[in-house]
């Protein structure tokens, strides 16, 4: 066993020594303390725990990979979810806790008179929460793969069990106390080598300054300016400059922000303090303790990039000594080729490694090779010929401007580094920088306290949403509270089991994956609220209609061009912006969603009779900021 086995080993064993023994000493002895711990914690612990809820494996593994390999465009995942938490501070966290249920669904079905409501508010909460989670799931499998030496599905099982353990049995209290926890872990996890890092590259402790800072190699050059170079020189588009639309990037910021509103996950939260004040506190606090991960985003990003190209680019582009030699790759590249999340093919036979732009070359190759195999076990040869003669040809198109390109000059002959999953890039950086071991296994710790976290907090929801939402508050109403903890553990175990299997074949990388979550969210959950607490003439028809229209036309959109129900080869059309309605991506489809929900349930409203009087003086009520108590079942 390694030195570096043995620091990861012992930190993420005492960290999950940690939240096992809180989950044990919080277990939940009431459906209070289950579904919301008993109404009774400090907005300060509930915005740390809240922070820990909401910073996923999205947050803290993939986010700084895609602003890594995004650049500018990236910057969208930062503004989006920071500021969909201003909206719910501001708009919905202090009313839903004044209106003191123990869940979204109970709200819906409340405000708007209606069980029909709730049935499909349950239904959009389980749809967005088990996509969620299945980002989750691929951030554990891809953190216990390496760091723990066991393959991806050996890693998925290890984390099923863990969340199943602490979810299960603590509850909303359990949870809340463990995220604490796992706050401290993963803030920690994520700052330390961001410090590191910035020393190295640019002589300031600090990252968010690092970022901005001129490198400390004596070369007079700001960082940003060196890795625009880097990856220019290389055909890569420049890391400081927009390349998306203005229109994609627009939507997709919206998406965010708005679905971060409409997470119903977070939203629970804010029924586990004592005062409706209380509530709008915990987000502000929720905010401050984000922002310390998310202004450190950006500059581990850049910084992780700029390591990368440094290892495999060695010298000037071109040089016959330029490339990394490939049997002198460094140990972290070996350790990543285990689990298959980064890979490379010596195309040349020249002994180094070569990573660029090669246009649409590297992906011909992989067509073809493809397209190849399906001809050779087709039993349909007809179709398999034709699909084989269009990558052939795509491949000679490919070749053709490949060879007319400055790199072949070179002797390249494609992009070498075939696979770098932008998954990686977080839990990757410190090996990168020859790091000390106990940072790359605090790392570890951060990446797995991230990603169960969150998992605990979503499958805590879908419980919440099936056994109190659906048995007890519409199909059997006379269950006892035993049995009521006992259903919402059973819906746990099965939504662990799918999320796990989802995780396996996951529709692209994390932050994506959740990406497309808020979409959902946006489009369902957060029209719904917003209507509920400032519009007295929505009713009941008009929410359901809403609600069924707005998750309705994003999960065509998503399905259309991702597979149906994620099953690759299922896609209707290529994800590419050529496809795309007005150049909306999948991602940010969610802002259309929720357009057409609002659209939907105003217009049914006008066409149908107005909630009763008592529907509107109870939205009126949740607008006065005083007189409610603690979050109870109805």
């Amino acid at each position: 066993m390694t030195e570096l086995q043995i620091w990861t080993y012992a930190v993420v064993g005492l960290s999950f020594a940690l939240y096992f023994y809180i989950a044990f000493k919080a277990q939940a002895g009431s459906t209070s303390e289950f579904y919301v711990a008993g109404g009774g914690v400090h907005p300060i612990a509930n915005g740390m725990a809240t922070a820990a809820d909401w910073m996923s494996a999205a947050s803290f593994i993939s986010m700084a990979g895609i602003i890594a390999f995004k650049g500018y465009d990236a910057s969208v995942y930062l503004m989006g979810w920071t500021g969909g938490y201003v909206l719910m501070a501001m708009l919905l966290a202090p009313y839903l806790r004044k209106f003191g249920k123990f869940t979204v669904p109970e709200f819906v079905g409340d405000r708007y008179y209606s069980k029909t409501a709730r049935i499909v508010a349950v239904i959009c909460l389980v749809i967005i929460s088990l996509t969620y989670v299945v980002g989750q799931m691929k951030g554990v499998g891809v953190t216990f793969s390496r760091f723990l030496g066991v393959s991806m599905e050996v890693g998925l099982v290890v984390g099923m069990v863990i969340v199943f353990f602490y979810s299960a049995f603590g509850g909303m209290k359990g949870i809340t106390y463990t995220q604490i926890a796992q706050y401290v872990v993963l803030i920690f996890a994520y700052t330390i080598p961001a410090v590191f890092i910035s020393l190295q590259l640019t002589g300031n402790p600090l990252p968010q300054l690092g970022l901005g800072s001129q490198l400390a190699d004596g070369s007079n050059m700001y960082l940003l300016d060196k890795l625009d170079q880097v990856v220019t020189e290389l055909g890569f588009k420049s890391y400081t400059d927009k390349h998306d639309s203005t229109i994609n990037l627009f939507f997709l910021t919206m998406t965010l922000m708005i679905g971060t509103a409409g997470l119903p996950h977070v939203i629970i939260r804010f029924f586990t303090v004592p005062k409706v004040a209380d509530a709008r506190s915990s987000a502000g606090w929720a905010l401050i303790f984000i922002a310390i991960l998310y202004t450190t985003a950006p500059a581990i990003g850049a910084m992780a990039r700029l390591n990368l190209m440094n290892t495999v680019q060695i010298g000037p582009v071109g040089a016959a000594d330029g490339n990394l030699v490939i049997e002198e790759r460094p140990q972290w590249m070996k350790n990543w080729e285990a689990t298959k999340l980064i890979a490379f093919t010596d195309k040349n036979g020249d002994g180094r490694l070569q990573y660029y732009n090669d246009g649409a070359l590297s992906k011909a190759q992989a067509d073809f090779a493809a397209a190849e195999k399906a001809l050779a076990d087709a039993t349909d040869k007809t179709k398999a010929q034709a699909a084989f003669d269009k990558a052939q040809a795509a491949l000679d198109k490919a070749n053709t401007d490949a060879a007319a390109s400055k790199f072949a000059g070179y002797g390249w002959k494609g992009n070498e580094m075939t696979k770098v999953d932008n998954d990686i890039m977080v839990l990757a950086n410190p090996e990168i920088a020859k790091l000390p071991n106990w940072v790359i296994a605090l790392v570890a710790a951060g990446g797995i306290a991230a990603a169960l976290s969150t998992a605990a907090g979503l499958l805590l929801a879908i419980a919440s949403a099936i056994s109190h939402d659906l048995m007890k508050g519409i199909f059997t109403p006379n269950i006892s509270e035993k049995t009521e903890l006992m259903a919402s553990r059973i819906a746990i175990t099965i939504a662990i089991l799918l999320a796990g299997y989802m995780g396996l074949n996951p529709p692209g990388f994390a932050a994506e994956v959740v990406a497309l979550a808020f979409g959902l969210a946006a489009s369902s959950i957060f029209p719904v609220l917003m209507m509920g607490i400032f519009s007295k003439r929505v009713n009941n028809y008009g929410a359901v209609l809403g609600m069924l229209a707005g998750i309705g036309t994003t999960l065509v959109y998503i399905f259309w061009f991702k597979g149906w129900f994620f099953v690759k080869g299922t896609e209707m059309a290529a994800n590419v912006p050529a496809n795309w309605f007005l150049g909306i991506s999948p991602e940010a489809f969610g802002t259309v969603g929720a357009l057409v929900n609002f659209a939907v349930a105003i217009i049914v409203s006008r066409m149908t009779a107005p909630p009763p009087a008592h529907i509107q003086e109870l939205v009126e009520s949740v607008r006065i900021p005083r007189g409610a108590g603690t979050a109870i079942a109805h």
